[in-house]
């Protein structure tokens, strides 16, 4: 059976509408951004994105998040195109979902309503592996249908698959807040159980320097760690390919350290899931060193920049020892970079590489200049990794030799060579 985007091709392919508002706070440029990371959300989610609609208010309109013109033009289209889904950029009331869907079902039209974090708790929901995982996201899920009982839970016979209908089932609404509280006190005590166990696993580790892979999502961590650790980890061009942490024990010039990706951040992500992933952020909290790589490719690559500080801010970990990694410089437009006197050789050709070039224009930048540690790569062409292996190895030692001031001693050397060591 062969399949496209995670979705068998014998089951239909659902069909979306994108709608988004530009405020005072969100400039029409940025608007269409995130529409294009919506649209990206959508397809990982296998779901197919007809159209867009956005308009200009000074903010969102409490009843209907859009204005009733608008509303109506939205659901002429949706209507006459049989598309199966409205997706909303940010987050929606209760009551807002109810009356778009009130609206729709007068033309005698049934769709669902999704925003944006239910659309990216369902990709959470198909991506989790593990329990731990699949614990915090079903958690989330919970939190979120709770105060929406009134339209998630009407009925199990009226249960509709697909995108935004993944998890837990509809149950008569009289009964199921009760059953909704009862699941998510439960869940959380499964999750603090699971949090003990991760903690004192995580407290075996005190010994050894941790460094952890952060940024936003789709920067290409994962791809990183296999070069980093050379291990085989999941990696794939979209959102949020990686969703459980993994941990991996490494050796570079008879050190050993632990190398961990995490999950990735992006706008506008959910609350309920940094709350429900605290263990798995953990990681991040507790690391000597953070890597923060960063997709120089991206047209707003300044902007994720200040997503992913302010969210390690929230955490407390905005303070640790950073490395900022420009990754996928080869993906980077260099076609009008020149410098003023580069050596050519006798036929009058560049002597450097576009790699060499841009790798230096890079380093000439504000960037360079005003961030005490920056490297530029290309994770997939292994371009520069010496040069991040070097600075990384700068600050493990430091570390490392606080930890272990007789580290040199031999018997300590005993058994070690450059690698990875699989966690025991």
């Amino acid at each position: 059976m062969k399949e496209e985007n995670g979705f068998s091709t014998d089951q239909e392919q659902e069909t979306a509408v994108l709608v988004a508002v530009t405020t005072q706070k969100q400039n029409p440029v940025q608007t269409a951004e995130y529409l294009a990371e919506l649209a990206f959300l959508a397809s990982t989610s296998g779901v197919l994105t007809l159209a867009s609609f956005t308009q200009n208010l000074a903010k969102p309109d409490n009843r209907t998040y859009v204005g009733k013109g608008k509303l109506e033009e939205i659901i002429s289209y949706v209507i006459a195109k049989d598309v199966d889904m409205l997706i909303f950029d940010d987050d929606l009331s209760p009551s807002q979902v109810r009356n778009i869907e009130y609206e729709i079902s007068l033309l005698g039209k049934e769709m669902k309503v999704l925003d944006r974090s239910l659309l990216i708790l369902n990709i959470f929901a198909q991506r989790a592996k593990t329990v731990q995982a699949k614990t915090q996201v079903e958690l989330a899920q919970y939190q979120y249908m709770l105060p929406r009982l009134t339209r998630m839970w009407s009925h199990l016979s009226k249960q509709r698959g697909g995108v935004g209908m993944r998890g837990p089932g509809e149950k008569e609404l009289e009964t199921d807040r009760r059953i909704a509280n009862d699941r998510i006190a439960f869940l959380k005590d499964k999750l603090e159980n699971i949090d003990k166990q991760s903690s004192t696993q995580r407290k075996h580790r005190d010994r050894m320097v941790r460094v952890s892979l952060v940024g936003y999502t789709n920067v290409g961590k994962s791809t990183l760690m296999q070069k980093l650790a050379k291990v085989d980890v999941f990696a794939e061009n979209k959102l949020f390919a990686t969703v459980d942490s993994t941990v991996r024990k490494v050796v570079w010039d008879s050190i050993p350290f632990l190398l961990t990706d995490t999950v990735g951040f992006i706008r506008k992500l959910p609350t309920l899931l940094i709350e429900s992933f605290k263990s798995t952020l953990d990681e991040v909290r507790e690391a000597d060193i953070l890597l923060h790589v960063v997709d120089i490719s991206h047209p707003n690559f300044e902007e994720q920049i200040e997503v992913v500080q302010g969210i390690l801010n929230e955490m407390g970990a905005g303070d640790k020892p950073t490395i900022l990694v420009f990754n996928k410089i080869d993906l980077y437009n260099v076609e009008d970079v020149f410098f003023e006197g580069a050596a050519v050789d006798e036929d009058g050709n560049p002597e450097l590489t576009k790699m060499e070039r841009v790798t230096r224009f890079l380093k000439q930048s504000h960037w360079q200049t005003n961030t005490p540690k920056t490297v530029f790569i290309s994770a997939e062409q292994r371009s520069n990794l010496a040069e991040l292996r070097g600075m990384v190895m700068e600050i493990i030692k430091e570390k490392h030799f606080q930890i272990f001031p007789n580290w040199l001693d031999t018997n300590h050397l005993m058994g070690y060579n450059d690698g990875v060591v699989p966690e025991s």
